[in-house]
């Protein structure tokens, strides 16, 4: 325990000791120590005093050397009398307490200085200072390069510059946001760079530039030179295409800086705009076509350019126009034509063909068939304007009548020219044949370039009268024939008109179609014409015989002959002449006074007069032997009957029909009737008057008026000259007469039924309808008694109650009188 205690007493005197040593040590070591007496970094501005100070310790008066940078400046031992060595007295100075004092510093100072303190034995000791000299920040100015900032180049830089000043700090701003270096802005010393500048980058720009001592801020707008980007064309009003006359506009734009300006050139000439806007009025189809737009930048000189194409349509004139042809004669080419227009219209024929059509004009060819005969074939014409359509009817030849003229060439020779033509689609050829053989093309037979005459030159009447010429008409479809029998110079009819004077007489004839007729001679009989002819071809005589008056072409049709005397009578006819022949003259045409009958109208009478006498021969006995019929029926038993029914019988008319009207069946007879006696008062009873019309001169039926009164004055004279009565002008009229030209026979027919059988073979109508007319009669002793007379006093009465006021278009207007 005693040698623990010991060995620690020990161990801690050894560690007193020891650090006594140290101390001991430590005090006797001396070590030269220098260090800034104030701040290592010094701001100063130009011009003003300034001092960096330093303080040591260690030992004293030691040899002090200023370095600034590595260049030493001020040498001096601190405590010599010898003066210091400085490089520029003007400017540095040094202090006793070895510190540095630079007297108004130039900017030029600004550095970064070193003091060492040497002493012999004791070594070396060094303190760092840092030196910034300022100027106040003064006329601070920005600049571009290049003088625009144009988008797309590579960089764009934004520099400054100044009158004078030192600057510790520069800060960019764009639109108020600062700008650190990126990919797209680089801040450099003094400027700020701009990589591949856009137009986003147009806007304020701001610097800021800072020293301790002064702060300035500037400011600069830059804007992005750019464009033109695409052009924007658009046509108002919006349309795929315009029709002519139409009024538009069109407008050119595009995003750019400065704003471009607008050019428009249309073939190849510029055409003035207002700010890229063209405006067109009233278009025409020239002005359809490739419109450019070129857009400027007047700043970059860059361009831009854009076409739009401008469709100006108009419709073609008129209507589409369809046709069809004969293709060999065994095809059919249809054809359809709208020419014109802008743009052609499309053309095709739908019922023919799906697939097949063509612009302004289009040929389609098919095969005849006779589906296709009659068939109407439509045409669509399709235009962006307007859809059109035509239509067309192939058809197979039609019958047709050929034509004949005839004319005399120069050397005198009859030309006879034949024309067939047949109405067909396509139009028909014609092949021409003489007898059995074809007719070919020559000297004596030309045909013409559409094959539908044939002429034949030297014609002789006499050689060629019974030759048979044959035109057949033909198309794909069809065929017609017809023969031509060539005539000798003929007329078919005449006729022959007078003027009111009497003094001009136009005479008018026809040839048959086929005749040949190079002339006429118009020929005359009678005493000769007045003075004052007015037509140089007549000529005068007094004859009875016919002479030649007038010569006509073959192409005439009428002749004038004037100056008549209406007093005179004259015959005339045509002489219908091919050259020398002479064809049968016309019917002769007579004009003048009346003359006594000729000889055969008096050998006909002569001839007629014992035929007629044994007519009344027969018509007497016909008439004893009904009178005596009619007698032997009043003998029947008469039936008792009151004044009443007689009276009522008497009053009431049958208007039952004839059997001759009722196809011949007879009504039973009126036995009341049969047993009246003569001995009874007067009554009056109805009589209808048949009258058969020759239909070929019935006129019809006249209503009223005018023409009311003359039917029935027709009427009465016919009648009147039946029996041979003088006309009277007193005849009933009424709307029930007809106009009467002729009459083949006029009945009386009594309308009570009893006492028809007596009239039934005397009149028929021959099935032909009759004109009935009821007459009121008074008649003494009864109906039987009065006709049984004798067939004069039959008619006799008749003629004068047809002349007597009491007609009436009914026979219920006939009225019983007691």
């Amino acid at each position: 325990m005693k040698m623990k205690r010991l060995d620690q007493s020990e161990r801690l005197s050894a560690l007193f000791l020891m650090i006594i040593l140290i101390f001991t040590s430590q005090g006797a070591h001396c070590e030269l120590v220098v260090s800034p007496a104030g701040p290592a970094l010094v701001n100063a501005v130009a011009g003003t005093n300034v001092t960096l100070t330093v303080s040591f310790s260690g030992a004293p008066d030691p040899a002090v050397t200023w370095f600034m940078g590595n260049l030493p400046v001020v040498t001096w031992t601190i405590g010599s009398d010898s003066l210091p060595d400085i490089d520029n007295t003007k400017v540095l100075r040094i202090e006793q307490d070895g510190s540095l004092t630079f007297v108004n510093v130039p900017l030029n100072y600004t550095n970064d200085y070193t003091i060492e303190m040497t002493k012999s034995g004791l070594g070396t000791a060094t303190t760092n200072f840092t030196l910034k000299v300022f100027e106040n920040i003064q006329n601070v100015t920005l600049s571009t390069q290049p003088a625009f900032a144009k988008e797309g180049t590579d960089r764009f830089i934004l520099q400054y510059s100044m009158l004078q000043g030192v600057v510790e700090q520069q800060m960019w701003f764009f639109d108020g946001r600062e700008i650190k270096t990126n990919s797209h802005y680089s801040v450099e010393q003094r400027s700020l760079v701009i990589l591949r500048p856009n137009r986003s980058d147009s806007g304020r720009y701001t610097l800021s530039l800072t020293n301790p001592f002064s702060n300035v801020t500037t400011h600069m707008n830059v804007n992005v030179l750019y464009g033109p980007d695409e052009p924007i064309l658009i046509a108002s009003p919006a349309k795929q295409f315009y029709v002519s006359n139409d009024s538009l506009s069109l407008s050119c734009h595009a995003d750019g800086f400065p704003r471009p300006t607008a050019e428009w050139v249309f073939g190849g000439q510029t055409l003035s705009d207002s700010q890229g806007v063209l405006n067109l009025t009233n278009v025409r189809t020239s002005q359809g076509g490739v419109y450019t737009c070129t857009l400027l930048n007047e700043e970059t000189e860059e361009k831009r350019q854009k076409n739009i194409i401008l469709n100006i349509y108009e419709k073609p004139p008129g209507n589409p126009v369809c046709s069809v042809q004969s293709v060999n004669n065994s095809n059919l080419q249809y054809h359809c034509r709208w020419s014109g227009g802008t743009p052609q219209a499309q053309l095709s024929f739908p019922a023919l063909s799906n697939t097949s059509n063509d612009a302004g004009s289009f040929n389609l060819t098919v095969t005849a068939s006779d589906n296709l005969n009659g068939k109407t074939v439509t045409c669509i014409a399709d235009h962006p304007v307007e859809q059109n359509k035509c239509h067309i009817t192939a058809s197979s030849p039609m019958e047709f009548l050929p034509a004949v003229r005839t004319t005399v060439d120069s050397e005198g020779k009859i030309v006879v020219s034949i024309h067939c033509v047949s109405e067909a689609s396509p139009k028909a050829v014609v092949s021409w044949s003489k007898g059995s053989e074809d007719v070919i093309n020559g000297t004596t037979n030309q045909i013409s370039n559409n094959t539908t005459q044939l002429m034949i030159r030297h014609y002789n009447v006499s050689i060629f009268l019974l030759r048979n010429y044959t035109c057949t008409c033909h198309n794909p479809l069809g065929s017609q024939r017809r023969e031509i029998q060539l005539r000798g110079p003929s007329i078919s009819d005449s006729s022959l008109f007078l003027n009111q004077d009497g003094t001009v007489v136009t005479l008018t004839w026809e040839v048959p179609p086929t005749s040949v007729v190079t002339g006429f001679d118009i020929q005359m009989k009678g005493p000769d014409l007045l003075s004052g002819n007015r037509n140089g071809n007549q000529t005068k005589g007094n004859s009875n015989r016919y002479r030649t008056i007038q010569k006509k072409p073959g192409s005439a049709r009428s002749a004038d002959i004037f100056v008549l005397n209406p007093k005179s009578t004259y015959w005339f006819r045509v002489i219908p002449r091919a050259r020398m022949t002479e064809g049968e003259p016309s019917e002769v045409q007579r004009i003048g006074p009346g003359e006594g009958l000729s000889g055969p109208a008096i050998a006909g009478i002569a001839a007629g007069i014992p035929c007629s006498l044994l007519f009344l021969l027969l018509l007497c006995g016909l008439i004893y032997l009904c009178v005596y019929c009619t007698k032997n029926k009043n003998r029947q038993t008469r039936y008792p009957m009151s004044r009443a029914v007689e009276k009522s019988i008497a009053t009431q008319p049958d208007v039952t029909p004839h059997n001759l009207l009722t196809g011949g069946l007879k009504s039973p007879p009126d036995y009341n009737r049969l047993q009246q006696t003569p001995s009874e008062s007067t009554f009056r009873t109805t009589y209808e008057i048949v009258c058969c019309i020759r239909q070929s001169h019935t006129t019809g039926l006249a209503s009223h008026g005018k023409n009311r009164s003359d039917s029935a004055e027709n009427t009465g004279s016919s009648i009147n000259q039946r029996f041979k009565k003088p006309p009277r002008t007193d005849f009933p009229r009424g709307p029930h007469f007809s106009v009467i030209q002729g009459l083949t026979n006029v009945c009386l027919y009594p309308t009570d039924k009893t006492i028809v059988p007596f009239f039934a073979n005397v009149c028929a109508c021959d099935g032909k309808p009759p004109v009935r007319y009821f007459l009121c009669n008074d008649m003494k002793g009864g109906p039987l008694t009065a006709l049984t007379q004798n067939a004069h006093s039959i008619m006799q009465t008749f003629y004068t109650a047809i002349n007597t006021p009491t007609g009436r278009a009914n026979s219920s207007e006939c009225e019983y009188t007691p």
